[in-house]
């Protein structure tokens, strides 16, 4: 499995006659940094969603880490998200859960010791420069700190692929540039593939990377 992320003719809708995503055909390969940009609207999030079995397919084809994503069962979509980390704007912490045990969630889901899921937490949380604020529940912290454990999460099973949705969109610059520099990381010392919807690509990010572009439900690749 060359390309982890195919898609071909694919069109995404989530009302039958009005397709937002349009006869798309892109391969991404194990281990590629890629943006999707686009002004707001244009589809960028409904993209994303495809990816993990959140929105259904209209037609086409769509092949993630090697599961057919037009054709597939729950209990596949289940084994599909064990390897894949997302990164939502909005977060999506369990305010309950104390900071330490939201990191560990996707590790407890995919049955590990809670040893194992309590070393993996603190050595993320280290990464994010959170360990200090481990039992802080997460509307103790700033919307930069949620998104530094969200960031965590997302990578505690070691993800073959990250999908992230606008990861700095309403960031400071600090906790932006810890974002950049995990992502980074994880693509270099894991190999993940890296699949992030932004309005604009950091400047200094340092990475080669790939651009598609949506506009009016196409999607083009930027040279």
């Amino acid at each position: 499995m060359n390309n982890i992320i195919e898609a071909r003719d694919l069109s995404l809708a989530y009302e039958k006659h009005s397709p937002i995503i349009k006869n798309t055909t892109l391969a991404v390969k194990k281990s590629d940094f890629v943006f999707l940009t686009g002004k707001s609207g244009s589809g960028k999030s409904t993209f994303l969603k495809s990816l993990y079995g959140e929105l259904g397919i209209q037609s086409g084809e769509l092949n993630v880490a090697g599961f057919a994503l037009h054709d597939i069962s729950k209990a596949k979509k289940n084994l599909l998200r064990k390897h894949i980390g997302v990164i939502f704007q909005d977060y999506k912490l369990i305010n309950e859960w104390n900071v330490e045990k939201n990191v560990m969630l996707p590790l407890m889901i995919a049955g590990y010791s809670k040893h194992v899921c309590r070393v993996q937490a603190q050595k993320l949380l280290k990464h994010v420069k959170l360990s200090h604020k481990a039992d802080r529940l997460p509307l103790e912290l700033s919307g930069g700190e949620q998104q530094r454990v969200a960031m965590a999460r997302a990578l505690a099973h070691n993800p073959l692929l990250i999908i992230a949705d606008e990861p700095t969109g309403n960031l400071d610059e600090y906790s932006s540039s810890v974002i950049w520099e995990l992502l980074k990381n994880v693509r270099q010392h894991i190999g993940s593939t890296v699949f992030v919807a932004t309005h604009r690509i950091p400047q200094t990010l340092g990475v080669d990377y790939k651009q598609y572009f949506l506009d009016d439900g196409a999607l083009y690749e930027v040279n």
